[in-house]
């Protein structure tokens, strides 16, 4: 009787993973990118919307996200010391900032 429940847990597969969206803050790393999720909660005493963040560094194989692109990370299986998400898709890239070259006069 006992195997038939751990035959079904079994099927089931494994958990499912988190997912954060969040915005990439740094991608000077090889495969790496530092994401800043924010997140907003009822505070119990003050009774007011609270807002917190926090970086993480999550695997970027691909390269396929820049500063300022919003993505979506899921949790994985840790890749080095302090890497434990990775990046699954860019869901908006940042917008492109024109930059202007001023020609320079010969005064």
């Amino acid at each position: 009787m006992q195997e038939s429940a751990d035959t079904t847990t079994q099927e089931q597969g494994a958990p499912r993973r988190r997912r954060l969206q969040g915005v990439v803050v740094k991608a000077a790393m090889q495969d790496t990118v530092t994401v800043l999720i924010e997140r907003l909660f009822p505070h119990p005493r003050l009774k007011r919307v609270m807002r917190r963040s926090r970086k993480y560094l999550a695997h970027d194989p691909k390269g396929l996200a820049k500063v300022g692109d919003t993505v979506l990370l899921e949790e994985t299986r840790p890749i080095s010391k302090n890497k434990r998400w990775r990046v699954v898709s860019v869901v908006a890239e940042s917008p492109k900032v024109a930059v202007e070259e001023d020609e320079p006069t010969n005064e």
